[in-house]
């Protein structure tokens, strides 16, 4: 192998290897991709993830609810947050029959205090219709600002992977009465990609479209494969999420 083969396979190797390791084995988002995702935030720290659906509201999982929350929009760096423009106050609207992440209903609106910024980096993302239907291994995507292995902490830039679906008679099949009913799985089982913690309150999204929220998985184990991760089924809470924006109130 000559010298200049033998750099271009180690700088091949490399760049590989730099890809390999983020979300659960994920990639670094671009810029200009996936300008709906929002981070929600406590005290200015991030806590969940979050997506845009319109100018006064970011949809996230009702199990990230605390006090003080704020949401970020337009940066997938977290190292580079301007809060006089990015930073958004924001009232807290849980779905009422929320109890507990196992029991469901694992869905919650966050209310911007102002108009969010649209523009370039900052966009919406589209709602799946009630009819959406997702078919079994079917390609879905996550991304978040997650631990990146068990035990691990919160990354500042965002990552994505892509996650396959898992049917629910397989999912009902590992997780047993486990399982709350409106829900979607994809990721964590068959496949040693998914979510992990920080990334709850995140977009499944299949086929453009914001078809789930991250809820939850096996007792925090991120290394996967071990059994499905398990999102809300944004389908399932259309009526409630309309009858919100429309009212622009909760």
């Amino acid at each position: 192998m000559t010298t200049h083969a033998l750099l271009l396979h180690l700088l091949t190797g490399l760049t590989l290897h730099a890809l390999g390791s983020e979300i659960i084995n994920g990639r670094n988002v671009p810029e200009n991709m996936m300008a709906y995702m929002a981070s929600v935030q406590k005290d200015g720290r991030h806590v969940c993830g979050g997506f845009l659906i319109s100018e006064h509201f970011v949809v996230t999982a009702a199990h990230c609810h605390k006090s003080n929350l704020s949401v970020v929009l337009g940066t997938h760096n977290l190292r580079k947050v301007d809060n006089n423009t990015m930073r958004y106050d924001v009232k807290t609207c849980k779905y009422s029959s929320y109890v507990s992440v196992r029991g469901g209903h694992d869905i919650m609106l966050l209310k911007l205090f102002r108009k969010a910024r649209l523009g370039k980096r900052v966009k919406k993302i589209q709602l799946p219709s009630v009819e959406m239907k997702i078919k079994d291994k079917s390609k879905c995507r996550v991304a978040g600002w997650g631990f990146t292995r068990t035990d691990g902490k919160t990354v500042n830039e965002l990552k994505v992977v892509d996650v396959p679906i898992v049917s629910p008679e397989v999912c009902k099949g590992k997780w047993g009465n486990d399982l709350p009913a409106n829900v979607l799985c994809a990721g964590g089982y068959g496949t040693n990609k998914g979510f992990c913690q920080g990334d709850s309150g995140g977009p499944l999204v299949c086929g453009g479209k914001a078809a789930g929220v991250v809820s939850f998985n096996l007792n925090s184990d991120c290394s996967y494969p071990n059994k499905p991760n398990v999102y809300t089924k944004v389908s399932k809470y259309l009526a409630w999420i309309k009858k919100i924006l429309k009212e622009n109130d909760c």
